[in-house]
């Protein structure tokens, strides 16, 4: 069994091979991706209406568009946020630096080390 077997993901992600790729690595580590979104207008369209997600992990760059507008709508509802970029950490504004961040080009197990504590709860279950 996958280590997050059950755990729904919300993706927002601008590049499809990027897209593509994330969303086999999150397969592979048992996450059902429920949405995602390749614009800014169509992830805060998402954010606002998703139903149930355990997680999402956003690109800090949409179309040349900061994400944060997503993000927000996301941490008002509660859900965990993992934060793609190829700044690392200190390319988050202040507010943000506190959640998870994966450094793009990231690997399965830099997704599996972002998301342990996030998920931790469906873990070997």
């Amino acid at each position: 069994m996958a280590k997050f077997t059950g755990s729904r993901a919300f993706v927002v992600e601008d590049e499809t091979l990027v897209l593509f790729s994330l969303e086999d690595v999150l397969s592979d580590l048992g996450c059902e991706v429920v949405a995602q979104a390749m614009r800014l207008d169509q992830a805060i369209d998402a954010a606002s209406k998703l139903g149930p997600v355990d997680v999402a992990i956003l690109d800090v760059n949409i179309g040349g568009k900061p994400v944060f507008a997503v993000a927000e709508i996301l941490k008002e509802r509660g859900v965990p946020l993992v934060f793609a970029t190829g700044y690392g950490r200190e390319g988050l504004p202040p507010e943000w630096q506190d959640h998870a961040v994966i450094v793009k080009p990231y690997s399965l197990e830099d997704i599996e080390r972002a998301l342990t504590p996030l998920l931790g709860g469906r873990i070997d279950q």
